[in-house]
């Protein structure tokens, strides 16, 4: 057997307890038989020897229970061990909690292990980045704290995405740090290739386990129907049967396969049931005036087509959107305008009943409370530029039941099928509900079971330390970074290339940069000026601007003015999408096309923009969905070629934009580019 002590595997012979044979009668019928002895890790637990092999003692209770026996299966097992706990335990493993950081951006440790003995939480979402060996050494440290629980159940770590090279500060993700970074997965769809997107989450799975990450709170199946929405980014553009594709096959990558987890899997979360792209107006529901989910082209299968990928892979988890679904019908009744979260018709009937998913169904964050103070009155500019986050200002998106008592919510929402809550770790009000009988013992058992069954699939029970050696090693090293720089230079898309300028010879002309290292240009023999005058070409990067932008989450609510020409109304005014008249990135881009030398633009696209005014201002225009330098220059001058096609399309006009339904996709009138578009050379 394998013994570990601060994360160094120790080999020993078998270590007698004086505990053989206890508790071995309820093995007479079991389908154990004469297995293998499997691996153990452990720094505190006792180990029992029945029968010349040995298991962990969890429970401290010196004898052999059947969660703690791994030649079961996972469901005995979970059973056993849900059917152990207390009220109390059983709602702490209903909270998903979120693990506070120091100053340091190490786990706080006196918080979190707080949260997980005495309020029993052992799910948690980590955001701490960068050394791959100190987020190793904390999550080690955290499986330590939970070994000496009354159960000794295993902490879960999950984690926004963090493998993406990243342009937008304001994304829903982690900064990829040390991880592989590859482009953002509206990339992946440009590309279109599910083998790549396969092989991205092996690569992604093999990096999250090193560190002791197990659950990917992604793919993000929603589709980009509504070209306004904020989380356009971290999908797989418009075009269902792609975004099926490739979240299936982004799930198999993730999870090591199609059927199931196993002890080599990351879970997947796909998210957001029934699909969180139609969005009226594109307003994000992380905000108050956002909550309203639209579909005026009565298209709700379109956006459940992606999801029928992810129970394609056995996807082993789903999150409902915070989307109030207005004037929606199914199946001949209306759906309750509560938010996805608290609605039994879209939880039970459709996604338990008619997709027969039998997983984890976990709560986006925040559900539970109350939208209060500026979460409710609004972030102005200038909280904003005082650094005031909507986070520690009383957010909340209970959306629909508003009117609720927190516990009401808590009934609500397990009633209509949550499992687990996102983004908190207060149990309180489950506890009271329970205690009160206002939700039935069969109903708590079988989610803290199907909860309880991820971390037996996991082999966590077994084994939850990692080597904190071997995850430097295997973090982000050349060999998968090679693959996703490869990845990078695929994904972006050529949309203009006048006089077949590209490939472009660029070695000893004078350049001008701009948002492009000079250090990495040099090295492609270009010499770098100061100014646009002295150049000969000018090489321009520059990201689609949405500062302050209410459609993204928590962006202002005072709106302030973006440089848009027809301000008559703030839906207007807050009108993202393209190089705005007014702003610094169009005022070069003006600059430096009335010097008459050549302008290469490559545009970072995370939802679509409106390129009508700088199209003809420039020679050549590229798309990226989040690229290097490296990756760029190596399309610019030839050294590889843009494989990508647009995701979706990209409006002419702002007018466009408003006259498109935010259900329907690729249903602008007259684009600029459609979906599809993209040169190739």
């Amino acid at each position: 057997m394998i013994f570990k002590r601060k994360s160094v595997l120790i080999f020993s012979g078998l270590l007698a307890t004086g505990l053989a044979g206890c508790d071995n009668d309820h093995h007479h019928n079991s389908n154990t038989g004469n297995v293998k002895q499997t691996e153990l890790e452990t720094r505190n637990i006792k180990l029992l020897t029945i029968n010349g092999q040995q298991f962990k003692d969890l429970n401290k209770n010196g004898k052999l229970d059947k969660y703690e026996d791994w030649r079961l299966d996972s469901e005995t097992r979970a059973k056993d061990l849900t059917s152990q706990m207390t009220v109390e335990e059983k709602a702490g493993a209903m909270m998903h909690g979120t693990i506070t950081l120091d100053d340091a951006g190490r786990v706080d440790f006196t918080t979190t292990d707080n949260e997980i003995s005495n309020i029993y939480v052992n799910t948690f979402i980590t955001r701490m980045a960068g050394n791959p060996a100190h987020i190793s050494a904390d999550n080690n440290k955290l499986q330590e704290t939970a070994e000496n629980t009354r159960l000794g159940i295993p902490v879960t770590i999950s984690t926004d995405p963090r493998n993406h090279f990243e342009n937008d500060p304001e994304a829903t993700s982690v900064a990829a740090g040390s991880f592989s970074q590859w482009p953002e997965t509206l990339g992946f769809a440009a590309i279109n290739d599910a083998a790549l997107v396969k092989t991205f989450g092996d690569i992604a799975r093999q990096e999250y386990r090193a560190v002791g990450i197990h659950m990917a709170l992604s793919p993000q199946a929603d589709l980009a129907t509504e070209p306004r929405w904020g989380r356009i980014n971290g999908t797989f553009g418009e075009d269902n049967q792609i975004a099926k594709s490739l979240t299936q096959a982004y799930i198999e990558g993730f999870q090591n396969g199609a059927n199931g987890l196993n002890t080599d899997s990351v879970i997947t979360v796909v998210k957001h049931f029934a699909g969180g792209g139609p969005q009226r107006a594109g307003l994000d529901p992380h905000n108050f005036y956002g909550k309203e989910q639209d579909y005026p082209g009565d298209n709700l299968e379109y956006h459940l087509v992606p999801f029928e990928g992810a129970f394609a892979a056995n996807g082993a988890s789903v999150m409902p959107y915070y989307g109030q679904p207005i004037g929606l019908w199914y199946n001949g009744e209306l759906i309750e305008e509560v938010g996805f979260g608290f609605n039994k018709q879209i939880l039970t009937d459709m996604l338990r009943g008619r997709f027969g998913f039998k997983g984890v169904i976990l709560s986006d964050w925040g559900i539970l409370e109350t939208c209060v103070n500026k979460c409710a009155t609004g972030i102005t500019d200038e909280d904003i530029a005082a650094g005031v986050s909507v986070w520690a200002a009383g957010i909340g998106m209970s959306w629909g039941v508003e009117d609720l008592t927190r516990q009401q919510r808590v009934v609500k929402a397990v009633e209509a099928g949550i499992d687990q809550f996102g983004g908190t770790t207060d149990s309180s009000d489950l506890i009271a509900a329970i205690n009160e009988k206002q939700l039935p013992d069969e109903v708590i058992d079988a989610a803290v079971t199907r909860i309880m069954v991820q971390k037996f699939d996991l082999g966590l029970f077994e084994k939850p330390f990692v080597d904190e050696t071997k995850a430097a090693q295997i973090v982000g090293n050349s060999e998968f970074q090679a693959k996703a720089d490869e990845a990078q230079r695929r994904s972006q898309v050529l949309l203009k290339n006048d006089g077949d300028m590209l490939p472009l010879a660029v070695s000893g002309k004078k350049v001008y940069l701009h948002n492009v290292n000079a250090t990495v240009a040099a090295r492609y023999g270009m010499e770098v000026v100061a100014t646009p005058e002295e150049a000969e070409l000018a090489i321009l990067r520059v990201d689609t601007p949405h500062e302050n932008d209410p459609h993204f989450p928590f962006g202002s609510v005072n709106f302030g003015q973006l440089g848009f020409e027809d301000t008559d109304t703030l839906v207007k005014e807050t009108a993202h999408d393209g190089i705005y008249t007014g702003t610094e990135d169009y005022t070069l881009i003006k600059k430096v096309e009335a010097l008459n030398i050549p302008v290469v633009l490559s545009v970072y696209i995370d939802r679509p923009a409106i390129l009508t005014n700088v199209k003809d201002r420039v020679d050549v225009l590229m798309a990226n969905f989040g690229a290097s330098d490296e990756a760029v220059l190596d399309v610019i001058t030839g050294k590889s070629k843009a494989q990508g096609t647009l995701p979706f399309e990209l409006p002419s006009s702002w007018q466009e934009v408003l006259d498109q339904k935010p259900d329907v996709a690729h249903d602008t009138a007259n684009p600029l580019y459609e979906i599809g578009a993209g040169i190739k050379l």
